[in-house]
């Protein structure tokens, strides 16, 4: 069995979580039934970006890195206290820790930013949020970050990253097809009704 571990700061945004949710369970109810997908919060209750209240079963206290095979990072506001959890030292060695290992890390929107900031991505490629006036993609260059402005998506080795919201199915499949095979996500996504 393939594990997820989908790390919830405080402030992220729920659509961009429950992707990872929902295709990694598709998958393990109607796909190849390779993957489980555990939810692990840096606080013990959590309030995402519109004030949706989540309980996750973990908190990062109580996981390591050597539990999962990848890890799955949702983006979220800085007005919802997103960058206060996200850039937490904890927090950043643990994307450090999986990154050590070559482990698939998989991000949404400016969930690329902590990535940044432990800095698992310099010299590499990657992007982030892409509009009002990139500055989401400026601070992410800033860190070092060779930034592909006008990539939805870019992989770079075992790391995913995406420029908005609507990217959020995409980067999800993406990684249920680093875990599992093309065939496999191209079913699951058919499932889903995603193609015909």
């Amino acid at each position: 069995m393939k594990k997820v571990c989908l790390l919830l700061p405080n402030g992220f945004e729920a659509v961009e979580a429950s992707v990872f949710t929902d295709v990694i369970g598709w998958n393990r109810e109607e796909g190849d039934g390779t993957t489980e997908l555990v939810t692990v919060g840096t606080r013990d209750k959590l309030t995402c970006t519109f004030n949706f209240t989540v309980i996750p079963e973990k908190v990062l206290s109580e996981v390591c890195v050597d539990d999962f095979d990848a890890l799955a990072l949702p983006g979220g506001f800085e007005t919802a206290g997103f960058y206060e959890d996200a850039y937490r030292e904890d927090v950043l060695e643990f994307i450090r820790a999986f990154d050590r290992q070559g482990k698939v890390i998989a991000s949404i929107c400016v969930g690329a930013l902590p990535l940044g900031k432990s800095g698992v991505l310099e010299g590499r490629c990657a992007t982030t949020y892409n509009l009002n006036n990139r500055l989401r993609q400026k601070q992410l260059a800033d860190m070092g970050v060779h930034v592909i402005p006008d990539n939805s998506i870019v992989v770079d080795q075992n790391i995913i990253t995406s420029y908005n919201p609507s990217t959020a199915f995409d980067v999800a499949f993406k990684l249920l097809e680093s875990l599992t095979s093309r065939e496999n996500t191209e079913h699951v996504k058919r499932l889903m009704g995603f193609i015909k």
